[in-house]
């Protein structure tokens, strides 16, 4: 034992104080801890300004021993909202069920003290271990001036958002065991951003797959279209089977390699049928930006540009195009990389290898139609058409504008806005020249609705674009992302600029034979340095 600490029986269990600071471990709920608000002094002085290390202690130590302790009303009464605190604080023991619990304060950082709880939760005659740590704020007190712990239900679990409920019981679905299309197990252990797709999943799917529910302890959330977010199981039920889209090598490659950046998303696809292979982001867990997010997709866009004007005649892959440093259109300028040009001579193949933004720029005023992108966007690639992919995804906007609004959606700016899995999608309608919907679980399951677009892409329009996206991949922007991939393979590359980011978001899509992929990386830069080698990766492992 350190030298300073104390040993304590508090509430019947063994807990070591830390000297000097006054902090312990606070055993809770189960027996008699004493005055739980006893460390915090009552002043009728109002102060303001940040809250002292002495005040941030005291709050601190009075909240974490009032809630250990099941007192809930005095937990509440140190928060800033009452009102919301306690319901939740209340419902820690009633609803979810937590029969005992150790919170173990750690060393404040500034007004943050971190902290861990070991806690018992019990139903039904079954009982078990339950471990996390969290973290609590003290703030001025806007009115009172004491010093208050800032409310929120992070305070409770890390995982618990506002309106949404800890509960424990027997679970409203029925347990699945999802498989990939081969039937190799998908588990959140191995596969952390499936987690929120698999919750989803089981909630849709899971009584229809014969199994039965188990003892769970889980975050229900306000939208009733939300799947509840299992925490902890007590009991397990019997597990159905349900057969994904997804490929267990694809997803472990999508999963490792997204972790090399702090915001990172990745999607796979499979051209003939829109089978989803692979998904995953970083961070893991919360939002799933692979195929909830909306951001412009920069010169990824290219594609669905490019075909459009080949579909109008007005280019070919062979066609020579100008490519000067600088193009202005309805008094807005746009410019390539560094002021790059390209002699005129050059064809659109190499602006579109080598990623010329002025190109496209110089070819607008032929279209006659300031909508012809979203026309494109919509009829060929599906792009707002509602997908039904089997979880709750979005699936592109593409909003028809006029001027220079509408020349910056030629390269991927302005309000378009995609995501991973739209730029998959885009990628594999171009490698076959039809719109196949992405879906995660076969429409055969439930017999849902799938997208279909209006039309195809004319095959020598394919064919042309497949070549570009070839160039691309063997010689122009996306050459060293590509050269370890094998097979037949295309790419383009994409940076998008964001008011207010330094440095560009990196896009970039991809195939190799009949597997596509599009990754982002939040503030990348060039798309073949940051996002190329996340495509390259899960086109290697998943073809």
């Amino acid at each position: 034992m350190r030298s300073g600490a104390k040993v304590a029986v508090v509430g019947g269990v063994f807990v070591l104080v830390a000297g000097g600071i006054g902090y312990g471990a606070y055993s809770v709920l189960g027996g008699d801890t004493g005055d739980a608000t006893s460390t915090v002094a009552e002043s009728t002085e109002v102060r303001t300004g940040p809250p002292s290390e002495k005040e941030i202690a005291e709050t601190s130590k009075g909240f974490l021993q009032a809630w250990a302790s099941g007192d809930a009303a005095t937990a509440a009464h140190l928060t800033d909202n009452e009102t919301a605190a306690e319901p939740l604080l209340t419902g820690y023991a009633k609803d979810a069920h937590v029969t005992e619990a150790v919170i173990t304060p750690g060393p404040a950082v500034g007004a943050k003290v971190p902290y861990t709880v070991k806690a018992t939760v019990s139903f039904g005659g079954k009982t078990k271990p339950w471990s996390y740590a969290s973290e609590l704020t003290v703030v001025r007190g806007r009115t009172t001036g004491k010093a208050l712990v800032d409310w929120k239900p992070e305070v409770i679990h890390p995982q618990l958002t506002e309106g949404a409920a800890l509960k424990t019981g027997e679970s409203s679905t029925a347990a699945i065991e999802a498989v990939d299309h081969d039937g190799t197990v998908l588990d959140k252990e191995t596969y952390p951003s499936l987690g929120a797709i698999l919750d989803s999943l089981r909630e849709k799917y899971g009584s229809t797959t014969g199994g039965s529910p188990g003892i769970e302890t889980w975050i229900e959330p306000t939208d009733e279209q939300q799947p509840n977010t299992t925490l902890l199981t007590l009991a397990k039920g019997k597990p159905g089977t349900l057969r994904t889209t997804l490929d267990a090598k694809a997803q472990a490659a999508a999963e490792k390699a997204v972790k090399q950046f702090s915001a990172a998303s990745v999607v796979a696809v499979k051209p003939s049928t829109g089978a989803i292979r692979a998904v995953a982001n970083n961070p893991a867990t919360g939002f799933n930006t692979a195929f909830q997010g909306g951001q412009a997709p920069g010169s990824t866009m290219k594609i669905v540009t490019a075909a459009m004007l080949m579909e109008k005649g007005l280019v070919s892959a062979n066609s020579p195009v100008e490519c000067p440093k600088e193009a202005t259109w309805q008094g807005r300028t746009f410019h390539n990389l560094d002021y790059f040009e390209l002699p005129p001579t050059d064809t659109f193949t190499t602006s579109f290898a080598r990623s010329c933004n002025t190109a496209f720029i110089k070819l607008i005023d032929d279209t006659r139609d300031d909508a012809a992108l979203a026309k494109e966007a919509r009829d060929v690639f599906g792009i707002g058409l509602d997908w039904k992919t089997g979880v709750v995804s979005v699936d592109g906007k593409v909003p028809e504008e006029v001027g220079g609004e509408a020349a910056a959606q030629y390269i991927g700016q302005g309000t378009i806005q995609m995501n991973a899995l739209n730029m998959a999608s885009v990628t594999a309608t171009a490698r076959t020249g039809t719109f196949h919907q992405p879906v995660i679980v076969p429409r055969e399951l439930d017999g849902r609705q799938i997208a279909t677009a209006s039309r195809s892409l004319p095959q020598n329009v394919t064919g042309q674009l497949n070549d570009m996206m070839r160039a691309t991949a063997t010689w122009g922007t996306g050459t060293a992302a590509m050269a370890s991939v094998g097979g037949d393979k295309g790419a383009k590359t994409g940076s998008a600029e964001v008011d207010g980011q330094g440095t560009s978001n990196s896009w970039f899509t991809g195939f190799s034979d009949d597997l596509a992929a599009a990754a982002v990386v939040q503030s990348g830069g060039h798309g073949g340095d940051a996002a190329g080698p996340v495509v390259a990766a899960v086109l290697i492992a998943g073809s």
